[in-house]
């Protein structure tokens, strides 16, 4: 049996890796294409008929890049599509999201303090959400075809808004900021797969049948593949987001999860508006800034008090000695150390999460910032509220804690 928990635990690394080394690999060549396209000179009059070009240098050697709006005069022998990163991402994606939130469902996907679910049915609402997302953002592509895209994207914002409101009524906060990440990486395979790709087929096969391509499909592919562009660090972000619960379970984690979105495309513009050569908009930074600082507020708003913060103390002891601490212990010891344990009791552990043990007093005393953090501050622990922490017991954490006059870790 023990074999078997090895041998899954590295099936999920291994899909994990793949799906990092493809995010890469997409990302770098989406973000690269967009920066050259921004960046061709369209001011020159080429012999070739394209329409831009670019030189550029790296590893040693001086490149010579065109670009044509349509096509070439005639189809070059050797085409390279870049398709398979994105295909890939969103595979090995889909695959993580099976091997841990599916499979795992009773841990990660679902909390019965959130919604009371049967793992059928979270799976059920996990794929007909993603399949939902597509179908919305597609129509209100199809829809604002010919307005501004100002008004397209604000619109493709109030969906995602929406979202994020409704993954956190339904899943655990861990999972809702996965679903959402999920949900927006499905809009951007979907583009590829369903518009960007078929679109430039259309034009190589009119190409190769002596017809003149309508340019048409190549301006709506430029579209969604600039999409793509302002929607990928939001969904990077939302990925990483697990690993922090400050970020997934909180009272706001929706509201935190609609801000990435807007710093995602501070973020992008100036790097769009610095590679296109139309100046360097600093205020972007500082509106990113901002919104981060505003993040970091509302990840523990609805836990602050009146009262000044004391200076840290750091000690154990501190912590041990400060009022309250028994009844924490008893809170611990009931809720969170039958897996927390040298030997835990829950099926399927072999090991403590995080080396973190919490059976004796010293142990929960030099863990005291852990335990305020994902059990107090945040509902991160335990997954899916398993042990069934009631309100009350998490606020007799924080009081205990902040009554040993340390200062907020966050």
């Amino acid at each position: 049996m023990y074999d078997w928990v090895v041998l899954w635990e590295w099936v999920e690394i291994a899909a994990r890796w793949l799906h990092v080394i493809t995010a890469v690999a997409w990302i770098g060549s989406s973000f690269y294409f967009i920066a050259l396209d921004l960046g061709l000179h369209r001011d020159r009059n080429l012999t070739s008929g394209a329409d831009g070009e670019e030189w550029q240098v790296h590893g040693g050697g001086f490149y010579h890049i065109q670009k044509y709006l349509v096509a070439p005069a005639s189809m070059p022998d050797h085409l390279v599509w870049f398709k398979w990163e994105s295909y890939a991402t969103w595979l090995s994606g889909f695959a993580m999201l099976v091997l841990v939130y599916y499979l795992g469902a009773e841990l990660f996907l679902i909390d019965p303090t959130v919604m009371e679910l049967a793992t059928w049915q979270a799976v059920a609402i996990s794929l007909a959400s993603l399949a939902f997302g597509w179908l919305a953002y597609n129509t209100l592509c199809k829809i604002f075809v010919n307005a501004d895209q100002n008004v397209l994207m604000v619109a493709l914002f109030v969906v995602l808004v929406a979202m994020s409101w409704f993954y956190t009524q339904v899943f655990s906060g861990r999972a809702a900021m996965l679903h959402l990440g999920a949900f927006t990486a499905s809009i951007m395979t979907g583009n590829v797969f369903f518009i960007i790709m078929p679109n430039q087929r259309v034009v190589v096969d009119d190409l190769k049948a002596g017809r003149k391509p309508d340019p048409k499909y190549g301006k709506i592919a430029k579209q969604r593949s600039t999409h793509n562009n302002y929607l990928t660090l939001p969904v990077v972000f939302l990925m990483l987001s697990n690993h922090y619960p400050l970020i997934f379970a909180t009272k706001y984690n929706w509201i935190i999860a609609s801000l990435v979105f807007l710093m995602g495309v501070t973020i992008r513009h100036w790097f769009n508006t610095k590679h296109a050569r139309k100046g360097n908009p600093h205020w972007t930074w500082l509106v990113t800034v901002l919104l981060f600082l505003a993040i970091a507020w509302l990840s523990t708003a609805p836990m602050r008090t009146v009262e000044g913060e004391a200076k840290l103390k750091g000690e154990a002891l501190v912590y041990a000695s400060s009022p309250g601490f028994e009844e924490v212990v008893g809170i611990v010891q009931g809720r969170c150390s039958m897996c927390h344990a040298a030997e835990p009791g829950w099926e399927g552990l072999y090991w403590p999460p995080k080396d973190v043990v919490l059976e004796t007093e010293a142990q929960i005393a030099h863990e005291a910032k852990r335990i305020y953090l994902q059990a107090g501050v945040t509902h991160a622990m335990p997954p899916g509220n398993l042990s069934f922490i009631e309100p009350e017991e998490r606020a007799k954490i924080v009081e205990w804690f902040r009554a040993a006059g340390a200062e907020d870790p966050v």
